[in-house]
Order: C-alpha cells, then structure tokens, then sequence
C-alpha cells in the first residue's frame, strides 16, 4: 500500500510566513502583500498548526523567528524563489513561440498559405500569428515582430532582406488564350491589344499600371484604361481563372498557379522592374523571429526563375 503524501500548505500562507519572517513584522508583511494584518497573523498559525510546532516568538510589537522557523524559512524562501523565476521563465519562453508576421492580402493568400504547411512541419513549436493589411502599418508602432513590404513601404528605420524582386507580366486562363490565339501558345506583344485588361486599382499604395506594363514589354499601343476595375488583387486573380481577361501577374504570387497550368502567360516577355520585395524588421529580433525571417528568405529564394 502506498503512503499518501502530506498535503502541503497554500501558496498564501507560505507567502505570508515569508514576508512576515523576512520584513520582522505582520504588519509590514500585511502592507507588501496588501492583505490585513490579521490575515497575515492567521495564515502563520494555520501554518504553525499544520507543521506542530511555533514558527515565531510573538512579544509586544515585535516577532522573532524560532529555530525551527529559522529553518523553515531558508527552505520556504529558496522554493519561492525557484518557483517565481520558472513562472517568469514559462512566460518569456512562450511569449518567445509567438511571432507575428504583418503581409498584405494577397501575399498571404497566393505566397504565404501554400508555404505555411511546410513551416508547421519544420517549426512546430513556434506560433506564428499572420496579421493580413493593405496598408503598409509601421511594424515598430504596432510591436510586430516582421512584415513584408513592397519598396515604397519600407521605412528608413527596417532592417531588410530581399524576399523577392518585382517580376510582372500578363496572365491570364488556358480557355481565355485559346480564345484569342486557336492554337493556345504564345502570342506577340502587339496582339494584347485586343484583349480585355483587369486593371487592380490599388488603394493604399502605387503599383505597376497595364500603361506601364505594356510600354515597357514594347507594345506599339499600350492598353488603355477600358475593361474591368477592382482594388483588391485576390478578385482580380478569381477574374482571371473565370476567363474574364488578362491581368498583371507578380511572379513570385503567381509562378505556382503558372507551373501547375492554372494560369497561363500569353507573352514570352516580363519586366523586372526594379522594386523589391523585402523582409522588415526594425529592432532586435528573437531567436523565433530569426528563425521566421529566415524561413521566409529561404522559401524567396526557392522561387522558380523566370523564363
């Protein structure tokens, strides 16, 4: 038969023979605790009932640790004190598993989403908290830990790392291609111009137009502004799947859905513009940052070239 254990005394009570034996005083003891004397005083005695024996010597305004109180409370104070720093540690090692990581809509739903099986897979143990907005929202300001931002987002005070640069060309359904060239493979530059163009009205900040796109892949007219209108990219891209014309494709969004045959591009011809999308962070990064942002450059530069 196995012998049941002592119950041990409440966490209360053991705090409040603590204080009173390390400040010489229930009262003072009391103030820090901000209980009342005589719940100090009680909790000792419950205290004192259940070891068998007294812990203090009570004279007029004063108290005195007995020997046997002498000892209890080397042994109490060092086990509080074991306990209070392995709360502490807990809660600073699971702040540390939570890293929050700022994208825009449309990054999260063509890039990151197809991405974060992998990432479960390899870090388990992190909580990564995906915060979607299409404005670029200061990550310092808001205690984000990291963001991704396109080159006009990205404040003088982030640190940065390439996740991608700015590849853009046409895109749109195998059925609508068809549709314009019978035998469904490329077409020249100049044949775009009968197409219907879906044009993204960003909102919140500039971006390539089809004016531009069209100039700098040489059309002799570039598209104008005729065709279907809508500010936000995820829309744009369920247009484009439905057969509903030809939109702007960023490659490291949409290389995936253009392997797989979802989408196709019409031209052989892209523009690098430039611009980058990066990585940002502003301040010193955890190691559960680091290891995200590292993920996050590793996974960019996995994305297939551009041919």
């Amino acid at each position: 038969m196995q012998n049941r254990q002592e119950p041990l005394p409440s966490a209360a009570s053991l705090e409040a023979f603590e204080a009173a034996a390390r400040l010489g005083s229930f009262t003072r003891a009391a103030k820090e605790l901000r209980m009342t004397q005589a719940a100090i005083s009680y909790a000792v005695k419950n205290l004192e009932g259940i070891i068998g024996a007294p812990l203090f010597q009570r004279h007029h305004r004063q108290i005195r640790l007995t020997e046997i109180g002498q000892r209890f409370f080397t042994d109490v104070s060092v086990g509080l004190s074991h306990i209070r720093q392995s709360i502490k540690t807990a809660r600073n090692h699971q702040a540390s598993r939570q890293v929050t990581l700022s994208v825009s809509t449309a990054l999260a739903s063509f890039w990151l989403l197809p991405r974060l099986a992998d990432f479960r897979s390899r870090f388990p143990e992190i909580d990564l908290r995906v915060q979607t907005t299409d404005r670029d929202i200061d990550i310092q300001s808001e205690a984000i830990s990291l963001g991704v931002r396109y080159g006009s987002g990205i404040l003088p005070h982030y640190e940065r790392q390439l996740l991608a640069p700015e590849i853009i060309y046409p895109v749109c359904s195998k059925a609508y291609l068809e549709g314009i060239n019978a035998k469904g493979g490329p077409i020249s530059v100049d044949a775009l111009a009968q197409a219907t163009f879906i044009h993204l009205e960003e909102p919140f900040r500039p971006c390539p137009t089809w004016r531009e796109l069209g100039t700098a892949l040489g059309m002799q007219f570039p598209p104008a502004h005729g065709g279907l209108r809508m500010n936000d990219y995820t829309l744009v891209i369920q247009a484009v799947l439905e057969g509903q014309g030809l939109a702007i494709g960023w490659h490291h969004l949409l290389g995936r859905l253009v392997d797989t045959g979802a989408l196709v591009r019409p031209v052989r011809e892209y523009w690098n513009t430039g611009v980058e999308f990066c990585i940002v962070w502003a301040g010193d990064l955890g190691q559960d940052d680091l290891t995200v942002r590292d993920w996050l450059a590793e996974m960019g530069r996995l994305t297939p070239r551009i041919v």
